[in-house]
């Protein structure tokens, strides 16, 4: 099992391609087969299906082969350490814009200061 460390720089190596992005925009609505997410694509099907091993190997997208269809979904958790470590980066740098918003306007004009 890959640390948290490594999951994250998997997802976002993955999520740092558009085509990439935009099979998992559409796997967000529910699973499909490969042939129907290389639909709307105009590439191969030999390079969507690169494009989802890319996701795979993420830990993004999972998929099951049932005869001659292979359908891939969404692994939201995976997902999940990225919105994570997002959210605290914009914690950290709200918290540090406010600082810097309190500084920026003086002790003349803080809260609660009469002229």
């Amino acid at each position: 099992m890959l640390n948290r460390e490594e999951t994250l720089d998997l997802v976002f190596r993955a999520l740092g391609d558009r085509t990439r992005r935009a099979l998992v925009e559409r796997l967000v609505r529910g699973p499909a087969s490969v042939s129907e997410l290389a639909e709307p694509l105009t590439m191969s099907l030999a390079a969507v299906v690169q494009h989802l091993q890319v996701l795979e190997t993420a830990g993004i997208v999972r998929s099951e082969k049932v005869g001659r269809v292979r359908t891939c979904r969404i692994e939201p958790e995976v997902l999940r350490v990225g919105e994570h470590w997002l959210g605290r980066q914009r914690t950290t740098w709200e918290s540090r814009l406010d600082r810097l918003g309190d500084f920026l306007a003086g002790p003349d004009t803080a809260e609660g200061s009469t002229p």
